[in-house]
């Protein structure tokens, strides 16, 4: 199956691509496209894998499925497009951020420019139907994405995964956390960015670590 994809990654995940899961994964991924409206655009589905190859990978923020809103999503988790007025879960991380590091919140919600440095943000389902939060889960994503956590953590070793809610955590459970920092703490979303995700420090800890450990760290 010929998936268009970064090559360091097409070449970890070559195993995924010849399974029968995988198979029935993009027939029902064509066929969502051809039906509806379906975030992101198809050339953007593998966006997190294209601009942060698996040998430059640092950190690793694990989100759930895309944004389901006109515009908004371009394959990477918790961004948006320039342009994009900023989502509620967007904001308190920018919040979180300048309360942690003195970082004045940007002008664009468009992340990419922290992939650049090494940040995978991937999320657990790869596409959404238009206004239909998780509409595509249970069809294969999450096996998919499980195995590229899996790749990273047992082939790389001092990254940082990032696990904000219940169900990244869930998502991370299996990584070592004596050869990675796993950082986990409450979701940004309003409903519970009270609850831990404030004052959590997870980018000055994320940057101590990579420090520590003789990387750059993230310009957040």
């Amino acid at each position: 199956m010929n998936v268009q994809i970064e090559e360091s990654w097409k070449e970890q995940l070559q195993g995924e691509f010849e399974k029968d899961y995988f198979g029935q994964l993009v027939n029902f991924v064509h066929a969502e496209y051809r039906q509806y409206t379906v975030y992101p655009p198809g050339k953007l589905i593998f966006n997190a894998f294209n601009l942060c190859p698996f040998d430059k990978v640092k950190v690793v923020i694990i989100g759930q499925d895309p944004y389901h809103g006109p515009g908004q999503a371009h394959g990477l988790c918790f961004s948006v497009n320039d342009g994009v007025a900023f989502p509620p879960s967007l904001i308190n991380i920018f919040k979180e951020i300048k309360e942690d590091t003195g970082t004045d919140m940007p002008p664009t919600g468009n992340l990419t420019r922290w992939t650049s440095q090494g940040v995978l943000l991937l999320n657990a389902t790869l596409t959404v139907r238009a206004h239909q939060a998780g509409s595509h889960q249970n069809h294969g994503w999450e096996t998919f994405t499980d195995a590229a956590i899996r790749a990273l953590a047992e082939q790389r070793e001092h990254l940082v995964f990032i696990l904000w809610g219940s169900y990244a955590q869930r998502k991370g459970a299996f990584i070592d956390r004596n050869k990675h920092l796993v950082l986990t703490s409450p979701h940004p979303s309003p409903l519970s960015a009270y609850n831990g995700f404030f004052g959590n420090r997870h980018f000055s800890r994320t940057n101590e670590y990579l420090r520590m450990h003789g990387q750059a760290e993230i310009i957040w």
